[in-house]
């Protein structure tokens, strides 16, 4: 068993959520469905828990009520491999929902997602400055992440611009 957790807070769309969130992640299940019973607070029957696993990563969600909703501050971070990986996650996670700034959405239920390439760390990472700022201007104008415009910028010659 996982120690840690994250637990997401629904509305009423826990159950639907789950299953779309493993429809488009591999090694992913429904792993127990939680009810409410007669003494609320919700209406008996109703989902309460769904506890479910991404790539084998544990998640739980709730049907909490509307007091709380998802914002920004809290986001799933998905490190792809390829520029193929990226454009899958980014059209199956976005439908329904906004595309946001520098590898960043929102999914139909307002959780925000980071559809990100591990190339991408990498290049941020890089211990030359000028490179890594050069990759950081590129991304800046990036909805979806390009990792070949990203290496573009990497790879440009001393004193040339960023991106385009």
């Amino acid at each position: 068993m996982q120690k840690i957790v994250t637990s997401l807070w629904f509305d009423d769309q826990a159950e639907e959520a789950a299953r779309f969130y493993c429809s488009i992640f591999n090694n992913s299940k429904i792993t127990q469905i939680a009810r409410y019973g007669s003494a609320g607070p919700r209406p008996e029957g109703m989902v309460m828990t769904v506890d479910f696993q991404l790539e084998g990563q544990d998640f739980n969600a709730i049907n909490g009520g509307p007091e709380f909703r998802f914002t920004e501050a809290t986001s799933l971070l998905v490190n792809c491999q390829t520029q193929e990986e990226v454009d899958e996650l980014w059209d199956k996670l976005g439908a329904g929902g906004e595309p946001g700034p520098c590898g960043w959405l929102k999914d139909r239920y307002g959780l925000s997602w980071q559809v990100v390439p591990v190339a991408m760390g990498e290049m941020l990472s890089d211990p030359d400055p000028v490179k890594s700022q050069r990759v950081m201007a590129a991304m800046l104008k990036m909805g979806k992440i390009d990792v070949a415009e990203l290496r573009r910028a990497y790879d440009s010659p001393v004193g040339a611009a960023a991106g385009g």
